[in-house]
């Protein structure tokens, strides 16, 4: 067993006479790691609430795992990031080169997998999963909004093992160091670690979000937790969005932070308009 920046090896080691070496990519690794943190928090949530059985979250795990990796994949071949695009993988590329073997749209480990796509896809994987069993949509759709933030929270370190994610250069004491900068940045040494920002922000949206399910959810609207997960979140990826050097352009703009202050914005009209009488009964208390 050898161990490295990258993953662990194990082997090498005969298997009916072929000799296999077998890497575990760490940052795989930290993926399944926070996918199973997550799961876990829903099955404690599930025990908790009134009518949902746990062991739903473990049968459709693989519903909505599949379906966020596709969709991970296919926001990213249909929004290819600034680096991909200057490589010659633009989104006319993949759609045109759909059996490449080396980057094609198939090649998931060739890199670029999306949160965004990630998130479409695990919610349509658990509609999907829950109207197949006659379940309450909503009600787990709000348990795994609460989730969500600590797989986030766990998976974003597997972007410092692999040097990505990181922002503008940096003199600040926390600045993540990066060996390979890209060429504009050469003289640089030190960058914004945008990974470690939005995972703290992340363990903190959980930890809110999960204190206001505790104490609040039997006051709130089912369908509730998944606009403020969808304000959380889109606030924070706006904002660092200014500050990412990898960003994803369509017609001159941030497709990410568009889309990010879009969801956050809409979430929080959305909560307003479904709660507009009890704030409209608070207002006229107060005056």
């Amino acid at each position: 067993m050898t161990v490295h920046r990258r993953g662990l090896e194990i082997g090498p080691f005969n298997l009916f006479g072929l000799e296999i070496n077998p890497t575990f990519h760490w940052y795989g690794l930290i993926i399944v790691t926070g996918i199973l943190a997550a799961a876990w928090l829903v099955t404690w949530m599930a025990r908790r609430e009134k009518g949902k059985d746990p062991d739903h979250v473990w049968n459709g795990l693989i519903w909505v795992v599949t379906l966020a990796v596709i969709f991970a994949r296919l926001w990213h071949v249909l929004f290819p990031s600034v680096s991909s695009v200057e490589a010659g993988r633009t989104a006319r590329w993949y759609l045109t080169h759909p059996f490449d073997l080396h980057d094609g749209p198939f090649i998931i480990w060739s890199g670029g997998l999306s949160i965004f796509g990630a998130v479409l896809g695990g919610a349509l994987g658990l509609a999907l999963y829950a109207r197949k069993r006659r379940l309450d949509l909503l009600g787990w759709l709000d348990m795994a909004a609460i989730s969500v933030p600590l797989g986030q929270a766990i998976g974003r370190w597997g972007n410092f093992v692999n040097e990505e994610l990181y922002g503008k250069p940096t003199d600040l004491p926390w600045g993540l160091h990066i060996s390979n900068p890209p060429a504009e940045y050469a003289g640089e040494t030190h960058f914004h670690p945008l990974f470690l920002y939005e995972s703290l922000w992340n363990l903190a949206s959980v930890a809110v979000l999960l204190f206001i399910w505790l104490r609040w959810r039997d006051r709130l609207k089912k369908g509730d937790f998944v606009l403020l997960y969808a304000i959380s979140y889109g606030t924070v990826r706006f904002l660092l969005e200014f500050l990412r050097i990898e960003v994803t352009l369509s017609g001159g703009v941030n497709v990410s932070q568009a889309f990010s202050l879009g969801a956050a914005i809409l979430a929080a009209l959305l909560l307003i308009v479904r709660h507009r009488r009890t704030l409209w009964g608070r207002w006229r208390a107060a005056m």
